[in-house]
This record gives structure tokens, sequence and C-alpha cells, in this order.
């Protein structure tokens, strides 16, 4: 019998006064811990294939309780320098119906139990 991979988090990107933000719901009953998103790593549009230039890093979150909304702090890097608010790039991890998701969010956190968990959510364009 194969076990099914738990998906306690849904996600949305939110306007978060002149700035887009990510905002990640605790779909469960349960108080998850630890909540992480590793650091996006972009495309380099500028040289396709070439390394990137530019990723997104996620705050940890201490704990998101059960239906809880939480939304994520985060900061684009641009050639190992933080970016101004005007160069954010969290935009590119947006949806696009039709379109690839060439990103993808990948998240942890600890369960009730202290066991490490982990989920992951194809995202952008």
């Amino acid at each position: 019998m194969m076990a099914v991979r738990e998906k306690p988090f849904t996600f949305r990107f939110v306007e978060a006064g002149p700035n887009l933000a990510l905002e990640l719901t605790n779909a469960t009953d349960r108080t998850l811990k630890s909540v992480e998103v590793l650091t996006v790593f972009l495309k380099d549009e500028i040289t396709p294939g070439g390394p990137s230039q530019a990723h997104i890093r996620f705050d940890a979150i201490d704990r998101i309780l059960p239906t809880e909304k939480s939304i994520m702090s985060h900061r684009t890097w641009i050639n190992g320098k933080p970016a101004a608010g005007e160069r954010d790039l969290l935009e590119r991890l947006r949806v696009v119906v039709g379109a690839a998701h060439p990103y993808v969010l990948d998240i942890s956190w600890q369960d009730t139990d202290g066991k490490t968990r982990f989920q992951r959510i194809p995202v952008g364009h």
C-alpha cells in the first residue's frame, strides 16, 4: 500500500501594500511548527541556461495554528545583494493558467511529534 503524501498547505499571492506577498494557509487541524520555504533560485532571463543571478529568500515562521493564514516575508537577492523593493521578483512565482510552472515552493515544517515533513508546490510562469 502506497502512503499518501500530506499536503497541509495551500497558498496564494496577495497584495501587501505596494508589494506582493506569499500567504500560506495551514489547512489542517494541527499546529505546524518551524515552517520554512526554501530559497527559490530564478532562471536567468538575460542568459538562458546561465547561472541564476537572482533568488528569493523567505523568513521562517515559528508556527501556524490550525486553519490560520500567515504572510511569509521575503527578500529578493540579485547578484548576492538584497534588491530594492522596486526590483522585487516575487511576481515571477505567480501561477499563470496554461503556462509551465518552472519553480517550486519547497516547504518544510515540524508536525506535533517533532518530525520534519515536506511539501512541494509547483509555481511560476
